[in-house]
This record gives C-alpha cells, structure tokens and sequence, in this order.
C-alpha cells in the first residue's frame, strides 16, 4: 500500500516529524492533514484575530486537498481546537463557508494549544476512489 505525502510550496515549512498531509492509496485513497495552524506562508508570521488564522488554515487545508487531487467535498472528518469556546461561532460560520451543505463528521475540541497565540488547530480526513 503506497504511502504519498504532501506537503505543498503553498503552505508554511513542515517541522520537526511533520507532514502537512500524508495519503495512503489502495482501493480508495485516504488522505491524513495533520493539524494545521494559521501561520503564514513563511512559518512564523501568524495573524492576531481567531477569523484570519482560520481563513488561512481552511486555505492551507484546501491547497493540500488540491496537491492530492481533491477539494473540500472530498473531507470525510475533521477536528477542530479551539483555544477557547468564545471562537465556536465564528468556527461554525467558518466551516459552513468553505464546506456549504458538505457534512462530514466532526469534533470540536477546547483546550490550551501548543502556542498561546493559536487559536485554532484543524485536522482533517479527506477520501476519494
């Protein structure tokens, strides 16, 4: 079973035992992003506002969909963390921005992240055939 990463020019530098996305082909293909953040493309520039840093996670999200071939209909789960639940309602408007009427399963985490000044972190499963 081949095992193909992705890790996108378009995103911030990986680092330390990390990849953005890692796909396992077979009959179907499955495609694992590994929690994304919202820094900037340079890997350490990364807005103040919960609203920007998602933007740019749901862009990164949708840059390493397009490097496997996919988009957003192709999710079939995702975890979000959130730093607090204050940002559940812009998350929300957020996610029914870029998915629409797509309804794959979810969770929503509050906890401390990594880094005080994250605000969101968004794991994502996506499949096609």
């Amino acid at each position: 079973m081949p095992i193909i990463k992705h890790n996108p020019q378009e995103l911030f530098p990986q680092y330390q035992n990390y990849s953005h996305a890692i796909e396992v082909t077979g009959d179907s293909r499955l495609l694992f992003i590994s929690g994304l953040n919202g820094y900037e493309k340079d890997g350490k520039t990364m807005p103040d506002s919960f609203e920007e840093q998602a933007e740019l996670i749901w862009q990164h999200i949708g840059n390493v969909l397009k490097s496997a071939g996919m988009d957003y209909n192709n999710i079939i789960s995702m975890r979000f963390y959130l730093a607090s639940p204050e940002y559940d309602e812009a998350n929300i408007k957020l996610r029914k921005k870029y998915l629409g009427d797509h309804q794959p399963t979810l969770t929503v985490i509050c906890c401390q992240l990594l880094e005080t000044n994250w605000k969101l972190e968004i794991e994502t499963v996506a499949a096609s055939a």
